[in-house]
């Protein structure tokens, strides 16, 4: 058994791909706020928006399916609303996604009694990743 923690957990893998559902290219919106701090923080992340074709010059996919290589590969932090999010993480657990963290103020019950169901891991609740993100040992982007 782990004694990581969820956001430990989140980070764990030094190769570890990211998508961030809900990227935006308003840089006062989290959805773009977000995105640049992985890739401040050195990581690779994917902009997930289906009415965007790049942000913060980062080719955009328009939903989990689309992602480069095998999506089951990434961890997804989801900025999103509340209305939108159980669909995110159907689509999430239709292609093997684990690992999500679900952005302050994006989840409902209905979207975390799912993701429990399906066994995806959720980081829900508060936490967000430009406060409680773990930085990259690698150098930036």
């Amino acid at each position: 058994m782990s004694t990581a923690s969820p956001i430990e957990e989140f980070f764990s893998s030094p190769d570890q791909k990211f998508a961030v559902v809900g990227a935006s290219s308003n840089r006062a919106k989290f959805g773009n706020k977000v995105l640049r701090w992985y890739v401040d923080h050195g990581y690779s992340a994917i902009p997930v928006n289906p009415k965007e074709k790049t942000i913060e010059s980062l080719s955009c996919v328009p939903n989990l399916s689309s992602l480069p290589g095998s999506p089951s590969e990434y961890h997804v932090s989801i900025i999103t609303p509340p209305a939108v999010t159980k669909s995110v993480l159907e689509e999430a657990h239709k292609n093997g996604i684990k690992h999500v963290w679900l952005q302050p103020d994006v989840e409902s019950p209905e979207a975390l009694a799912y993701a429990k169901e399906v066994g995806i891991h959720v980081i829900a609740g508060g936490p967000c990743v430009l406060v409680h993100g773990i930085s990259s040992n690698r150098a930036k982007l």
